[in-house]
């Protein structure tokens, strides 16, 4: 009951017009930045910390949140248009989001993209409500040897998922390779940067993404010569999704709400790993997993809640304990500071009136985003209406603006048009980029995580199995390898006796 008057106290200092006015403001920035490919909510939050520094602390701290969890909403609208994702976790709702677009049903791949986001965001923000310090306190117990097993964990099961083995391990390793291109964190080494200065700061993923995904599906348009992209016509009726649709994505909304809670708890990429964990179990749970990577609407449901999910569950350590899992968080956390307010366990007796207030605000601004993007369900679809010759540019202009915003340089469009090229052979040599994509991402994690650990474990590699959490998780990522080979023996074996 407490907690429910606090609550309460919390909604009323947030409905007051300047609190509202900033949580409209902060979804919409935020939408938009997940929409831009490149700028990212990180980027966006820092550029508007200044912003907030004559506000009042509980105002500037709902309109950053606002940017942080309303990019989470907007990534998957370039994803599943236009096959460019607009966030890293929204990667792998390009899989069968565009699918879903290319026969037609981009509108109720939109509109399940949204409603799952907000079903997702509403449990995980009454997670975050009622569990926050008790959960952040067992979070703490994730050390580098928990981050290696859980990525390495990632890797394998993004692997399994590619359909060919050995294809998936090839992109896996080149991912990781490319991951670690840059200073080594050890020694400041430059490793593979062929001499060129740009590379010492690595490659940035998002200009990976955006050219394997985007650009590389822009290139095999061209391909086609003179032929169509083969899309169906988007009629009224198919603007949203069929009873058929809503009741296979509900069990995927409400699973992936859950892990990705739960992996939101996790430091590192979080939401990104949540997502393809969540793919992983749809693609198991699913009576068609054939139908996966040709327009699974599961596929699209699973992993936009449990990114949604993620970031509401990256609020419980910030919150209660201080610490920033995930970089938005840290820039939340700076907004904190420069308003003289520490976050932590005594957070909610000194400032009561900003910790709900917070709080709150998230509950509201879960349902903006629900009415700001199901109305424009309809407005968006209809960009698959436009004929090739005027979306190949928009294409391109997305792409190459998300690249300059990137880092504001020359160099990194280059890096994009590479990777164009890279997605186009991918494509035309039937190699899956996801594991690729996936493969950047978690190295550095893997990297840092094997160093940290083994000098935990004074360089015994035996040490990642004495502790009992990346114990299990490597054990479990081991048997399932192995498991998997034995399965892919089995098979093999038995057609060549059928043959």
């Amino acid at each position: 009951m407490e907690i429910l008057n606090s609550l309460g106290e919390g909604f009323l200092a947030c409905l007051t017009l300047t609190n509202m006015l900033a949580c409209i403001f902060g979804v919409i920035v935020g939408t938009l930045t997940g929409i831009l490919p490149g700028l990212g909510s990180t980027s966006a939050m820092a550029l508007l910390l200044p912003l907030s520094f004559g506000m009042d602390p509980t105002t500037a701290l709902i309109m950053l949140a606002g940017i942080y969890y309303g990019s989470m909403y907007g990534g998957s609208t370039t994803s599943i248009l236009v096959n460019v994702p607009g966030e890293s976790s929204s990667v792998m709702t390009c899989l069968d989001g565009y699918q879903m677009a290319k026969r037609g049903r981009g509108g109720a791949a939109l509109a399940i993209s949204a409603t799952g986001s907000f079903i997702a965001g509403t449990i995980g923000i009454i997670l975050l409500t009622m569990f926050a310090p008790p959960i952040s306190q067992a979070a703490l117990a994730f050390g580098p040897p928990e981050y290696l097993a859980i990525s390495l964990l990632g890797l394998i099961i993004m692997v399994l998922l590619s359909g060919s083995l050995s294809k998936g391990f090839m992109m896996m390793l080149l991912g990781v390779v490319i991951g670690t291109i840059g200073l080594d964190p050890l020694t400041g080494v430059n490793r593979f940067t062929l001499g060129v200065g740009e590379l010492s700061r690595g490659i940035d993923f998002v200009l990976v993404a955006m050219g394997v995904f985007g650009l590389g599906e822009v290139i095999s348009m061209l391909n086609e010569g003179k032929r169509e992209i083969q899309m169906e016509k988007v009629r009224m009726r198919d603007l949203y999704p069929t009873r058929e649709e809503v009741r296979r994505s509900v069990p995927p909304i409400l699973r992936g709400s859950v892990l990705g809670f739960l992996c939101g708890l996790i430091p590192g990429p979080a939401a990104v790993i949540s997502t393809f964990l969540s793919y992983a179990v749809e693609k198991k749970c699913s009576r068609h997993p054939e139908e996966f990577g040709h327009g699974a609407v599961e596929g699209v449901a699973g992993p936009e809640a449990a990114n949604n999910a993620a970031s509401s569950a990256a609020m419980v350590p910030l919150l209660s304990l201080g610490l920033p899992f995930a970089p938005p968080a840290a820039i939340l956390l700076s907004g904190f500071l420069v308003h003289g307010i520490t976050p932590g366990p005594s957070l909610i007796t000194e400032h009561p009136a900003v910790f709900w207030g917070l709080v709150a605000s998230m509950y509201i601004g879960n349902v903006l985003l629900l009415v700001i993007n199901l109305p424009f369900v309809g407005v968006l679809a209809s960009l698959l209406k436009t004929p090739k010759e005027y979306l190949v540019p928009l294409i391109i202009a997305i792409t190459f603006v998300g690249a300059l915003a990137t880092n504001n340089s020359i160099f990194d469009v280059g890096v994009l048009i590479l990777f164009g090229f890279v997605g186009f052979a991918l494509r035309e040599a039937d190699y899956p980029p996801a594991p690729l994509a996936i493969g950047i991402i978690l190295g550095p994690t893997i990297e840092q995580g094997l160093i940290q650990g083994l000098i935990m474990g004074d360089g015994n590699p035996a040490y990642f199995f004495m502790r009992p959490v990346s114990g299990i998780i490597l054990t479990a990522a081991i048997l399932l390898l192995i498991i998997t080979l034995c399965k892919r023996f089995a098979e093999t074996r038995n057609e060549r006796k059928a043959a």
